[in-house]
């Protein structure tokens, strides 16, 4: 009853809303530093940023002891690692790459790939797209990206990072944001989605 009088004064409701109004500023401001923070950041990246298109090693015919290799991580039987062999995960060595001399292990797989660069299996299209060959291809792709796509391939640091981040299933893939244009072609590095397959 006291709180119910208590509130029908017009002096709290003034404080209450006095209150709320502070909240809100306040709120609100801080929001705004940090879109100029962030549009700051983007902005200090160098725009002439290039990404080295060659892996710094090579397993080939070199004697050199490989210490470290990046790799997809995610796949439960396939692998891709940063020299763009697929194998088996169980034929993975303790530094990350694969290991060449298994029998699961191939270098630049396009198997499952169709002509237009989309992929039934994300790691051969991750190892696809790491082909040097298509480094013009990708490069066409960068320069031509969206603003909104711009932000996520600044962060991308050389060529593996930007296949890993490329094969990932993005909207090009997806119609009506629920269903796949082509669920037997989800994951592609090319520049075209996947043709709309008839349901």
């Amino acid at each position: 009853m006291v709180l119910r009088r208590l509130l029908r004064k017009r002096w709290v409701l003034g404080v209450v809303f006095g209150l709320s109004l502070i909240y809100f500023l306040t709120s609100t401001l801080k929001q705004e530093e940090r879109t100029i923070l962030d549009r700051n950041l983007l902005e200090a990246r160098d725009p002439d940023h290039r990404i080295p298109w060659k892996v710094r090693f090579n397993l080939g015919n070199s004697s050199r002891q490989i210490t470290q290799c990046r790799n997809s991580i995610q796949g439960k039987t396939l692998l891709t690692d940063e020299l763009g062999y697929v194998c088996d995960r169980n034929d993975l060595l303790v530094n990350g790459c694969c290991n060449v001399n298994a029998p699961s292990s191939r270098q630049y797989i396009c198997k499952s790939c169709l002509a237009n660069g989309c992929c039934n299996i994300y790691e051969h299209c991750v190892s696809c797209c790491l082909q040097p060959d298509k480094q013009p291809l990708l490069e066409s792709f960068l320069n031509r990206a969206a603003d909104g796509f711009q932000n996520l391939f600044t962060a991308v640091e050389d060529h593996f990072e930007l296949c890993l981040a490329k094969c990932r299933t993005s909207s090009q893939s997806v119609q009506h944001e629920n269903t796949y244009r082509n669920p037997q072609a989800k994951y592609c590095y090319g520049e075209s989605p996947p043709e709309l397959l008839p349901i």
